[in-house]
C-alpha cells in the first residue's frame, strides 16, 4: 500500500466489526491487550521479549476461539458427593496451521487442548507478487467432520488463508465449521477473505491497514 494511502487509512483506524459481517470477532481491546499488540509492533523489542508477548496474546486467542466451538450441558458428580451442572466440548475438534507462522500459535492451543489433533498446510507466497502456492498439506482423514480451528497470526492480503480455506474445501470442510485464528488483519483481507467464504467465522485481534509483517521472523529468530 502507497504511503498516502496508508495514512488515510490511518485516519480512520477505528473499523467496525459491522463492516466485515456477522461472522467477524474481535477480542475485546482492553489496556492488556493493547499492550501486547504495541510490544510486538514496536521495532525495539528484543526476540526474547517477543516471543513472551507474542504467547500472551497468543494465548488469548486461543482461548476465546475455543469459546466459539459447540458444548454440550453435562451433570457430573462432585469429591463430595453433590451434583453438578455443568459444559463439555462437543466431540469432533481440531486444528490446521499454516506453515510457518501459523505454527507459533500451536503450543498455546496444546496449552489449552491437549489432545486436539492439529493437521498441516505449507503454502508458499512469492514476495513481489503475494501470489499463493499449496506446497504440502496434510489433514486428519475425518477433517470433513469436524469442527476446524484454522490458525495463522498476520494477514495482509488474505491470499495464503484463502489458498489454505480452498484446500479445506476440497477436503469436504464446510465454511460454517471454520473458526479462522489470527491476531493482526488488514481490512483488505478481512474483505478480500470474507468475499469468498462468507460463512467462515474469523477472531482476530486488531484491524489495521498495516500488518506487522516482521512476526514470523522475529519470533522464529529467522532472517
Amino acid at each position: 500500500m502507497e504511503p498516502d494511502l496508508i495514512q488515510d487509512s490511518l485516519k480512520k483506524e477505528n473499523f467496525e466489526d459491522s463492516d466485515f459481517g456477522p461472522n467477524f470477532k474481535r477480542l475485546e481491546v482492553n489496556d492488556n491487550v493493547r499492550e501486547l499488540q504495541t510490544v510486538l509492533r514496536d521495532k525495539t523489542t528484543n526476540r526474547s521479549d517477543f516471543v513472551f508477548y507474542a504467547d500472551r496474546l497468543i494465548r488469548l486467542i486461543v482461548e476465546e476461539g475455543l469459546n466459539q466451538l459447540p458444548y454440550r450441558e453435562c451433570e457430573i458428580t462432585t469429591p463430595t458427593g453433590n451434583r453438578y451442572d455443568g459444559l463439555v466440548y462437543e466431540k469432533g475438534n481440531c486444528c490446521v496451521s499454516i506453515m510457518r507462522s501459523g505454527e507459533a500459535m500451536e503450543q498455546g492451543l496444546r496449552d489449552c487442548c491437549r489432545s486436539i489433533r492439529i493437521g498441516k498446510i505449507l503454502i508458499h507466497s512469492d514476495e513481489d507478487t503475494h501470489d499463493a502456492k499449496v506446497v504440502y498439506s496434510k489433514l486428519p482423514p475425518d477433517i470433513a467432520n469436524r469442527k476446524v480451528l484454522l490458525m495463522y497470526p498476520i494477514m495482509s492480503t488474505g491470499n495464503t488463508v484463502i489458498k489454505a480455506l480452498n484446500v479445506l474445501k476440497q477436503s469436504k470442510v464446510q465454511e460454517k465449521n471454520i473458526i479462522l485464528l489470527n491476531l493482526f488483519i488488514t481490512p483488505q483481507a478481512a474483505k478480500a477473505i470474507i468475499s469468498k467464504f462468507p460463512d467462515l467465522t474469523i477472531l482476530t485481534s486488531e484491524v489495521h491497514p498495516v500488518a506487522p509483517n516482521h512476526f514470523g521472523q522475529k519470533y522464529f529468530g529467522t532472517s
